[in-house]
């Protein structure tokens, strides 16, 4: 298939197709959050429930490159038609668990369909659009994410409180088969079919890897301590699956993970890079909304729009990338967007206590255009680099590098915001100590305590506002190393990626 196989008139149809695929993905890391006491009350299982979220973006994360190279072997519509088919599948599937085990099992079945969404997606929109349209339909996508971030909450809640909340998965199964009829209907590929050696042993490698490393960061200061022997088991057995995988991918035919993809400072460090977005992004989106709630005092709807307004800058700024990646090229447009989030990262530590709420918004508006302009113009640059039958891959590669990040950042930033209440509730003074909560698992049941005293619970709040800005500290940090990152690409990547991964391919 060539990019100018898909008439015009069939592109609005296919791309609606496409936000209807992408709204499946991501409003299941969003819908579940306001349905936990429903959830917990029906099935029980609580100490469990971590791993209703953790599995699903354990499995969605591990299969992302796999997806990428069989869109490459097979064509981007079998492979997308058959992972929402999976993921509907595993939709139905929760709706009827019957514990909480079960409901873990069918979200991980979920996740290995939300997967092939995330690889195709993007891959299939590089395929249709040429290099000025891109960056718009960037933004159409990237503003699934947005809404989302508003309806998924929103929608779990309301169906929590009035219905069940079994429908939080139900309501996947039209928006599913509509992407679905869509995509039969204006969709056409013709793919070259030629022989093709699968990689079964790299698949296996790979997955055993990516996965050992993800369930450790996701254990680890949770089930048990980071330096402790089942941490150390974990992470030990995951360094081995590594240097496994790049063995058995260095002797593959059609790896699918090719060597090119990191041996080259273009590519490589493009996807170091969206590594340390994906660490960033996890920051604000995990705890924003925790501090909204007590610093500002706002409800769980407003803090939410809160964190929304980063959905603002995204889109905006990655429909907008066009222009600049066009008279500037994919790596300045980039180093642009990484600015942005430092300055957005540093703002945030100088806002005092209860700076206007205002400033906070204009703060989250300022880094989601950072986050819209570094990914639009390194995934659009990575896709530029080569043709269609690796841009499966390099797509691939690229979210796997993305969700990769959110993995750690979930990880790291938990530790470093625990670390800070938990440092604040034992160093508390003594006429206090009685009064707080000896758990940071419980400090905003405490704050809405009618008994609590207003000395009390003004040293909580300051307790959550100084975890936050440590937890900011450590998104600054990242964000600078994501800027040192962006400066190893070189100008013009994309043309020295295709050029070196066309040498590459012809070496004997």
């Amino acid at each position: 298939m060539t990019d100018s196989n898909v008439p015009t008139d069939r592109r609005p149809w296919i791309l609606a197709a496409l936000m209807l695929s992408m709204m499946l993905a991501a409003m299941d890391t969003t819908i579940v959050s306001t349905a936990v006491p429903q959830v917990v009350a029906d099935l029980g299982g609580f100490a469990l429930f971590t791993w209703v979220f953790s599995i699903y973006l354990l499995a969605q994360t591990v299969t992302i490159p796999i997806y990428g190279k069989l869109a490459d072997i097979y064509g981007r519509k079998p492979v997308l038609i058959a992972g929402s088919l999976l993921f509907l599948a595993g939709s139905a599937a929760s709706a009827a668990a019957w514990n909480m085990p079960s409901l873990i099992a069918f979200r991980a079945v979920q996740g290995l369909g939300a997967g092939s969404i995330m690889a195709t997606v993007n891959t299939l929109a590089g395929d249709m659009y040429n290099l000025r349209e891109r960056a718009r339909i960037q933004g159409f996508l990237a503003s699934v994410w947005g809404m989302a971030a508003v309806i998924g909450p929103t929608l779990g809640g309301a169906f929590a409180e009035y219905l069940s909340w079994r429908w939080i998965f139900l309501v996947n199964l039209p928006i599913g088969a509509g992407a679905i009829v869509l995509l039969l209907l204006f969709l056409h590929e013709s793919v070259d079919r030629e022989p093709h050696q699968i990689d079964f042993a790299g698949s296996a490698a790979v997955l055993a890897a990516v996965g050992a490393l993800i369930f450790g960061l996701l254990q680890g200061g949770t089930a048990w301590p980071w330096l402790s022997t089942p941490s150390l088991i974990v992470f030990g057995c995951g360094a081995l699956l590594v240097v496994l995988a790049v063995w058995v991918e260095r002797r593959a035919a059609e790896p699918i993970m090719p060597g090119w993809l990191w041996r080259h400072r273009s590519l490589a460090g493009a996807n170091l890079a969206m590594v340390g977005m994906g660490f960033v992004v996890m920051g604000p989106s995990a705890y924003l909304p925790t501090f909204a709630q007590s610093v500002f005092g706002l409800g769980a709807v407003a803090a939410g729009l809160v964190l929304a307004s980063m959905s603002i800058g995204w889109p905006t700024a990655s429909a907008l990338s066009g222009r600049l990646y066009l008279r500037i090229g994919f790596r300045d447009t980039a180093l642009i967007g990484s600015v942005l989030i430092c300055v957005a990262a540093a703002a945030f530590l100088a806002l005092p206590y209860r700076v206007p709420l205002w400033m906070v918004v204009v703060d989250q508006v300022t880094l989601g255009a950072g986050f819209g302009l570094l990914s639009t113009s390194l995934l659009v640059g990575a896709q530029t680099s080569t043709d269609w039958r690796s841009r499966g891959v390099v797509t691939g590669a690229n979210m796997f590098s993305r969700f990769l990040g959110q993995s750690l950042g979930v990880a790291v930033f938990g530790a470093i915001f625990n670390a800070g209440l938990i440092g604040r509730l034992t160093n508390a003074p003594a006429n206090l100590t009685d009064r707080l909560p000896h758990d940071v698992n419980n400090i905003m049941t405490a704050l809405k305590r009618p008994g609590l005293s207003d000395h009390a619970a003004s040293y909580l709040r300051h307790a959550i506002y100084g975890a936050t800005h440590h937890l900011y500290v450590g998104l600054l940090i990242v964000a600078v190393v994501t800027l040192g990152a962006v400066l190893t690409i070189p100008r013009g990547f994309e043309a020295k990626a295709h050029s070196r991964r066309a040498a590459d391919e012809h070496r004997p």
